[in-house]
């Protein structure tokens, strides 16, 4: 193919492309996921989900490996730069249409193998140890049972899933480079419902979302540890966890060890959702001090850490919730309060109308002596019951989903009599109207924060210019 000289301009605009409806046009199949959007696609192994999209950039999390639209191209279709970038702008169409990405294919047609073992472990002890600060006690033990060892050909450290006859399914790979990028990817060919782990004989199970968190942990917290049993997901995906659940009838208790940040802690609400419907109720969180276990024994050996990272949409939305106040509702007042606070954009006030309202409609027998007190049990169980990983639509949405409550509503008391049952349904439909109203309340806050503090940066770096060129 003769070489094309794209301009910069043209090559920022086909890295820019919307993913998820370029190739929805194409014919793959996408499934909407919060913001996101997951690739399905289908090799021998069976469906895959593994790939999530977001506007122009992608991420695989079984590989992890991600980036944008050019890189999309060239990884999962095979194609040169030149031709992803003609791709991407139109410039020639070739069909796409139902063709598993080419990874998957090689995939297909590649079994597991692990990487060939180095003749000693120099590399990975110094790491860990030096750099980690994991005990060398914790390595050792995990290098004895053949599940972490240095690969031959660059000296990474190599965690290795077994099944539930000891044979080696997955493994996945960490950098022990002291300088520049590190990494970590899991091999080709493993099984996802493998990972890195021990197993006790007591009833719990700690879960960690990668092996140095959890040999952090475990460095952490050495007494009695191999009677307990513990898994390292390589992210935050479920399959390893429950394939253990599964295969070790002895485990009951789930321990979520997961990061202290925003993907953490929506991952928490997910993973006890899904561990729910499978049959585990008895599901806790424990986080760490910092941002995860091993910045933690980064802190304990003295160490800079990085921080916890708060969950900004969470904290905003709990923090709405308690500035909340109870307005005594009139029946007679409420349609007209909810159309007019909707109309004039007053979401707040539109929650504390319909939070008001379902307590009101709530029958006599389950309120809490008076309808003040029953506000404030329902303020305590929208906090109790959000999720942040179910909050993920665009501004646009949230304002579409809050017009259809907002008419729903209105439609129902229109109702001049109503049974009991049909005042419950009332009550659900009001509480339902306030978590909408104060979802997208918290959105219009967000953006607003965004823009201050994208003027107040423009603003502080305004005068350097002015230095710089006077």
């Amino acid at each position: 193919m003769p070489y094309i000289p794209f301009t910069d301009e043209q090559k920022v605009l086909a890295n820019s492309v919307d993913l998820a409806e370029y190739l929805r046009v194409r014919g793959e199949k996408l499934e909407r996921a919060g913001i996101e959007h997951k690739l399905i696609y289908y090799d021998s192994s069976g469906k895959h989900d593994s790939i999530t999209i977001r506007g122009s950039k992608w991420f695989d999390h079984k590989n992890q490996t991600g980036g944008g639209a050019i890189k999309f191209m060239q990884e999962f279709y095979g194609m040169d730069f030149q031709t992803a970038v003609q791709e991407l702008l139109g410039q020639r169409v070739t069909p796409l249409s139902h063709s598993p990405p080419k990874v998957s294919a090689k995939e297909e047609k590649k079994e597991f193998r692990l990487p060939e073992t180095n003749t000693n472990m120099h590399r990975v002890y110094a790491y860990l140890i030096k750099q980690r600060f994991i005990s060398s006690d914790i390595i050792s033990h995990f290098a004895k049972q053949h599940t972490l060892y240095e690969d031959k050909e660059h000296h990474n450290a190599v965690f290795v899933g077994i099944d539930e006859n000891g044979v080696p399914r997955q493994a996945s790979k960490r950098s022990t480079n002291s300088y520049g990028n590190s990494f970590r990817i899991t091999c080709q060919g493993s099984d996802t419902r493998y990972s890195f782990a021990h197993f006790g004989e007591s009833k719990r199970l700690y879960v960690f979302e990668a092996p140095i968190d959890m040999m952090s942990f475990l460095t952490l917290y050495p007494k009695d540890w191999q009677k307990h049993s513990c898994i390292a997901m390589n992210g935050v995906y479920e399959n390893a966890v429950l394939a253990a659940l599964k295969n070790h009838s002895n485990l009951s208790e789930v321990i979520l060890c997961v990061d202290n940040d925003e993907g953490g802690i929506e991952a928490v609400d997910r993973l006890k959702d899904i561990l729910s419907e499978n049959g585990y109720t008895d599901v806790k969180r424990l986080a760490p001090k910092f941002k995860d276990w091993n910045e933690v024994l980064k802190a304990k050996n003295g160490v800079k850490a990085l921080p916890a990272v708060p969950h900004k949409r969470k904290e905003e939305y709990l923090h709405q919730i308690d500035s909340l106040k109870y307005l005594r509702c009139r029946p007679d007042k409420l349609t007209s309060q909810i159309y007019a606070t909707f109309k004039n954009g007053q979401y707040k006030y539109l929650a504390e109308y319909a939070l008001a309202g379902s307590a009101f409609f709530m029958p006599k027998s389950e309120r809490i002596n008076s309808e003040c007190k029953a506000f404030v049990w329902l303020q305590n169980k929208l906090k109790g019951s959000y999720k942040p990983y179910t909050d993920k639509g665009r501004k646009a949405q949230k304002q579409r989903n809050l017009q259809d409550c907002v008419q729903e509503v209105l439609r129902d008391l229109k109702q001049t009599a109503r049974t009991r049952e049909q005042s419950v349904q009332t009550a659900k439909l009001l509480y339902s109207l306030a978590d909408s109203a104060l979802r997208l309340n918290v959105e219009n806050t967000l953006s607003e924060l965004t823009q201050e503090q994208s003027e107040s940066e423009y603003i502080v770096s305004e005068p350097e210019q002015c230095m710089e060129f006077g």
